[in-house]
């Protein structure tokens, strides 16, 4: 499996940024996709942000224009840039690799994200 994992949460206030990193070797060469979900405490995990094989990048409306999804191919690593955050996006965030080939299936462990008001 191209497994992925997650770094670059923390704790900031609010109107502050954070820049997520989500490092999975191999999912460019096997095409991967990758998508963002978070997971707040006591909610269910809900979807943030795809980049697509092909490059395209979708979101979430709670946080389009605040967020960016970016991909860095020397590193096979995928960015998410966080900007005016806000105390409800604080969550656990996750990253997964999807689609490509059938090692496109994998969850990484989560980087948690704290924003206080």
């Amino acid at each position: 499996q191209v497994q992925p994992v997650e770094s670059g949460g923390g704790s900031v206030q609010a109107g502050g940024s954070l820049r997520l990193s989500c490092t999975a070797p191999g999912f460019t060469s096997n095409n991967c996709g990758i998508k963002w979900y978070r997971q707040a405490a006591g909610k269910q995990r809900e979807w943030v942000s795809s980049l697509w094989p092909s490059g395209g990048t979708n979101y979430v409306d709670t946080v389009k224009g605040r967020f960016t999804i970016t991909k860095d191919k020397a590193k096979d690593t995928v960015l998410l840039q966080m900007n005016s955050l806000k105390p409800e996006d604080t969550a656990m965030y996750f990253c997964k690799t999807y689609g490509g080939s059938r090692y496109c299936d994998a969850w990484g462990q989560g980087t948690q994200v704290t924003v206080s008001s």
